[in-house]
């Protein structure tokens, strides 16, 4: 018989109308700046699927590969973007200058977040699959077999991530995208983002936070909070995952991440601007997650970490 986990901590409720009819449990993990581990709340070393909170690590491992894209392109391999033309028309000049085309994507199609026809470029992982395509041509490696967990590209990507957090890969999915997902505990995530920002700046991983935090549009797009807070914090790195993952590291070297346990995307924001607030940053970028009713707010999802 499996043992039954324990019951996670509760870190946000939802409020509505001064009552409280829902919470939301998970896990986080906080690093002080030498990297010690100053708060942690649940199983933070345990192994999860960190989703697109992966993404700066396997743009770093896209630029160990040799590839050498900077700026608005190597903050698109390391984003989940809404799909605005500027993303699109982006994804596919990196597959051009490849010498290849939007067929060549093995992201499914979906559409823009504000609407409009689906396509594979369109879909938020696009960036990362066309630098990883690119940087399969580049290097002589099969492209239509890029997502294989044995291509050569995505082993340099495990090798990466397991540089990074500091942990063997407990367990190797197929994430929405269809790219391969690697897990790893929480604790290993903020690990993995403190590591990026205090890299030497010549580094994989320190070009990657680089080109993140100066060109944030280009992580997430027009108004989504991993772009509204690095755009308002200097030095900050964020990014978020599917299923309620989120990651975040100071220039200072202080990392935090927590996991959301049922997924609930609007338990992320106000989780993440209480972490933020108690380490004495500035989360008023981060919007809030009102409870409506009536068409009016009757309440809020609230943090209670």
């Amino acid at each position: 018989m499996s043992s039954i986990p324990p019951v996670a901590p509760v870190l946000a409720e939802v409020v509505r109308s001064g009552f409280v009819e829902g919470r939301h449990r998970g896990a986080l993990v906080v690093l002080a700046a030498d990297g010690s581990v100053e708060r942690a709340l649940g199983d933070v070393t345990g192994p999860v699927f960190p989703r697109s909170s992966n993404k700066p690590l396997q743009a770093a491992a896209v630029l160990r590969s040799g590839l050498g894209l900077a700026g608005e392109r190597l903050a698109l391999a390391a984003a989940s973007h809404a799909g605005e033309d500027a993303h699109r028309r982006l994804a596919a000049r990196l597959l051009a200058e490849a010498g290849l085309g939007e067929e060549a994507l093995r992201c499914p199609p979906d559409r823009p977040l504000g609407g409009g026809e689906p396509s594979r470029s369109a879909m938020n992982c696009s960036g990362k699959h066309a630098a990883m395509l690119a940087a399969s041509a580049a290097n002589g490696w099969p492209v239509e077999t890029y997502t294989d967990p044995d291509h050569p590209l995505q082993l340099l990507a495990r090798e990466t991530i397991e540089a990074a957090t500091g942990e063997t890969v407990a367990h190797v999915g197929v994430d929405g995208c269809g790219a391969p997902l690697f897990a790893f505990s929480l604790t290993g995530l903020a690990r993995a983002f403190r590591g990026c920002v205090l890299a030497a700046p010549d580094s994989p991983e320190r070009r990657v936070a680089d080109a993140m935090r100066a060109h944030p549009w280009y992580v997430a797009g027009t108004g989504r909070p991993d772009t509204l807070l690095m755009a308002a914090v200097p030095g900050l790195l964020a990014k978020g995952g599917a299923e309620g993952v989120q990651a975040v590291a100071l220039p200072d070297g202080r990392a935090l991440a927590f996991k959301i346990e049922d997924g609930a995307a609007r338990a992320l924001g106000p989780v993440l601007a209480a972490l933020l607030t108690t380490l004495g940053v500035d989360a008023s970028a981060v919007p809030p997650e009102p409870v409506t009713g009536g068409g009016r707010p009757v309440g809020e999802v609230r943090a209670t970490v």
